[in-house]
């Protein structure tokens, strides 16, 4: 009889503490692995069967998105599927939800650990899992692990993710914002064989089943995903039949052999360094009314990259997120910065990138801790600074400079989460998917997206309202872009947008939000870039929007009904919404890159025409000013306000300013460059050249520090007291020698200025 210490160490190896794959993995000997292949492919067969493994990837996504009832799968595109060499190296993963695949590794090199020797892994075999702390976003987020074998060995793997409609918890839908650990939330399965031998175990379908709420929504959304599987899997097949294990292995190990090459030439190009950037989160919890620090770093010594989470807060309420989780968000911005010429094959890098999260953390949270509504918080807040830091990491070179991507719309997702009874009298649950429309943040050399959608997501799309309606009980008033929610620079983030609906054919409708980001803007501009707006809740209640339908006075915002307003808070539960009550949903858009002040009028005269920015942010934004017409922009005078507002910080300070020439070493960022004479090196202003101090110190050090509210930043921003306790500021900090500003920061005013650059000289 085992003692009882030892049933524990193995039932919950690797599962109570984030699972961090060994180097060597410890695979049964039962299994045997296919390690065998060419180590030279002809380049046309390697071009042929390349495009065909991407295309098999693709048709199996698809696959999945046909066969599925769920408009999560249908509008949403949440779900993704990928391709795995037989020890788990990425070959290809899917232009869909990336977070997904992002944690599918993991998932499968714990299979080979704990799975080859006992239930065994075999032929017709494919495992589901959903377990945060083995290889998931959240619970929703449920894979299917698909082995593929070739004459007795096992060959590769195809995987694939979905979110479900309802796996179980304390609220329907599966996010439960007031969860307080793992146990109010959904089922959470480690790794279990569900198909054996191509056949469904019923009994572990009916435990998967068992907890949902539609669980004949689940069953058709399991059967999607294992179609997708096995057509992936036949199509593998059929590629070894006609080329051979030997040559059809030999291209998988050479894509990911070129993708490594192409990031080592990158990383050869680049300084070594360390960056850094620093975020927040809201409301943990129902009542909650702090925000909580999410910082990154980065560091980069020779072909290594580092990412850790030093100094973030530490895991509480249900805002969480795994360490599989945090590594699966920064490994979108790995790929799609510095692998999107590899068509997504980022294997190659992670040879080189190392994690190193602190347990406890919101985003390396430890078990029990509440994680089911993880990919709209801590993920997303810890996705997007990955995009500054390296974004900032590559601006020295030249060439990668133009593949710099701002922080995106979405970059906390206002979630609305609604429920009851629906327009053929059966219960339903849904979250709102219109935030995914999102915006594409804006570019090193131009503007980004107007509700351009999610970067996360590469191929997704705003769903359609008529489908929305068609689906369930509501009734749209309009959806519009918002002039003004783009953030502000020399290139504008993309604008976002807001939704407005009412019920219709039900009585009421139960929501709660779940949302951050309201009060603390989550997309930051970069290198002088402002933020975009932020998240915002619009609810009046006992409206006359009844009576203006009947009149045909349809509205175009909600200022133009009559009604009892009432702020919703960040996590604020089962509020009714009657056909009278008024709703809207506005979603944060895209960061901007570069000072404003840098925006040429050509391009503030578009906006303008466009609608994307008003007449007084052109103003107090840009400094342009604007002829009698409010369309068109005075250059002459735009020029002579730009400089006194310049000259205006410097005389404020008066700041020692020496002007320190010596040849440049690198572009650090816009406004901000490395320089090197006989005395050393050091930071300079890169439009004036005074200095700012030695390399080896904080630049903002040397720089004017102005403080003023967030609303400063973006006309769009309200209150932050509305919704949390801490003051929030928007630093700028400018050059003592010409004025022009260098860079920004959104913080909370008790947290010190950042040092967000290190470059080794």
């Amino acid at each position: 009889m085992p003692r009882i210490s030892e049933i524990t160490d193995i039932d919950f190896d690797g599962v109570n503490h984030p699972y961090v794959p060994p180097k060597e993995l410890r695979i049964s000997p039962k299994l045997k692995l296919h390690r065998d292949w060419e180590t030279e492919v002809d380049p046309v067969t390697y071009e042929v069967v390349r495009h065909n493994l991407w295309q098999i990837n693709e048709e199996h996504g698809a696959t999945i998105q046909r066969l599925s009832g769920s408009p999560v799968a249908m509008y949403a595109l949440d779900l993704n599927p990928s391709l795995l060499t037989e020890d788990a190296e990425f070959v290809y993963f899917g232009p869909y939800m990336q977070y997904m695949s992002g944690v599918t590794d993991t998932q499968v090199k714990w299979t080979l650990e704990f799975r080859s020797d006992n239930p065994g892994i075999q032929e017709g075999d494919m495992f589901l899992a959903n377990d945060p702390w083995v290889g998931a976003a959240h619970q929703q987020d449920v894979m299917l692990l698909c082995p593929v074998f070739w004459e007795g060995e096992l060959f590769c793997w195809v995987t694939n993710c979905l979110h479900q409609y309802d796996i179980g918890g304390i609220t329907p839908g599966s996010f439960c914002p007031s969860a307080e650990s793992v146990y109010d939330e959904g089922i959470m399965l480690p790794p279990i064989k569900i198909i054996e031998k191509g056949e469904i175990r019923r009994d572990i379908e009916a435990v998967y089943l068992r907890a949902s709420r539609k669980p004949q929504l689940v069953a058709l959304d399991f059967r999607a995903q294992m179609a997708g599987n096995a057509t992936a899997r036949d199509r593998v097949l059929e590629l070894i039949r006609r080329y051979g294990p030997r040559t059809v292995k030999g291209v998988m190990k050479k894509i990911i052999d070129n993708s490594e090459k192409a990031y080592l030439a990158k990383m050869a190009r680049i300084p070594d360094g360390y960056w850094q950037d620093r975020t927040y989160i809201e409301a943990c919890r129902p009542g909650d009314r702090r925000t909580h620090r999410v910082q990154l770093q980065l560091r980069k010594e020779g072909n290594k990259l580092l990412f850790s989470n030093d100094g973030s807060a530490g895991q509480e309420g249900a805002m969480n997120a795994t360490y599989s989780g945090w590594r699966g968000a920064i490994m979108v911005a790995v790929t799609e910065l510095l692998c999107w010429d590899q068509y997504f094959a980022v294997g190659g890098a992670l040879r080189h990138v190392d994690f190193d999260p602190t347990p406890g953390t919101l985003n390396c949270a430890n078990f029990p801790a509440s994680v089911s509504t993880a990919p709209i918080q801590s993920m997303e807040i810890s996705l997007y600074p990955a995009y500054n830091v390296l974004s900032k990491m590559i601006y020295p070179d030249a060439e990668m400079r133009r593949d710099i991507m701002c922080i995106g719309g979405t970059s906390q997702w206002p979630a609305t989460l609604f429920r009851g009874t629906d327009q053929w009298g059966e219960r339903y649950g849904y979250l709102l998917i219109d935030p995914i429309g999102g915006a594409i943040g804006a570019f090193a050399h131009g503007d980004g997206i107007n509700t351009g959608g999610q970067s996360r997501t590469p191929i997704c799309q705003l769903p359609n309202i008529e489908h929305t309606e068609q689906s369930f009980p509501i009734l749209f008033l309009y959806r519009k872009e918002l002039p003004d929610s783009g953030g502000a620079g020399k290139y504008r983030g993309g604008l976002s947008a807001e939704s407005c609906f009412i019920p219709h054919n039900t009585d009421f409708i139960t929501q709660d939000t779940l949302s951050s980001g309201n009060a603390t803007p989550t997309s930051p501009g970069m290198m002088g870039g402002y933020p975009s707006t932020t998240n915002a809740y619009t609810f009046l209640r006992d409206t006359d929007i009844a009576s203006r339908m009947q009149q045909s006075r349809m509205i175009e915002d909600t200022s133009e009904v009559s009604g009892k307003p009432e702020l919703l808070q960040l996590r604020q539960e089962n509020f009714i919404q009657n056909p009278a009550d008024v709703y809207a949903v506005r979603w944060t858009g895209g960061g901007g890159f570069g000072d404003p002040f840098e925006r040429d009028p050509v391009d503030i005269e578009r906006d303008l025409e466009d609608l994307a920015i008003t007449p007084a942010a052109a103003l107090s934004i840009y400094g342009a000013v604007l002829n009698a017409d409010a369309r068109t922009v005075d250059r002459a005078a735009t020029a002579k306000h730009r400089a006194a507002v310049r000259a205006a910080r410097v005389a404020r300070h008066q700041l020692p300013a020496v002007k320190r020439e010596g040849s440049v070493l690198y572009a650090a960022s816009v406004a901000l460059e490395v320089k090197r004479d006989e005395q050393g090196t050091f930071w300079a202003c890169g439009h004036c050249s005074t200095e700012l101090g030695a390399v080896g110190g904080n630049y903002k050090d040397a720089c004017i520090l102005e403080e003023h509210p967030v609303s400063a930043s973006n006309p769009l921003i309200g209150e932050p007291s509305d919704f949390i306790d801490d003051k929030v500021v928007f630093r700028q900090f400018c050059c003592p020698g010409c004025g022009v500003q260098i860079d920004n920061e959104i913080a909370v005013a008790h947290d010190p200025v950042l040092c967000d650059i290190a470059i080794k000289a």
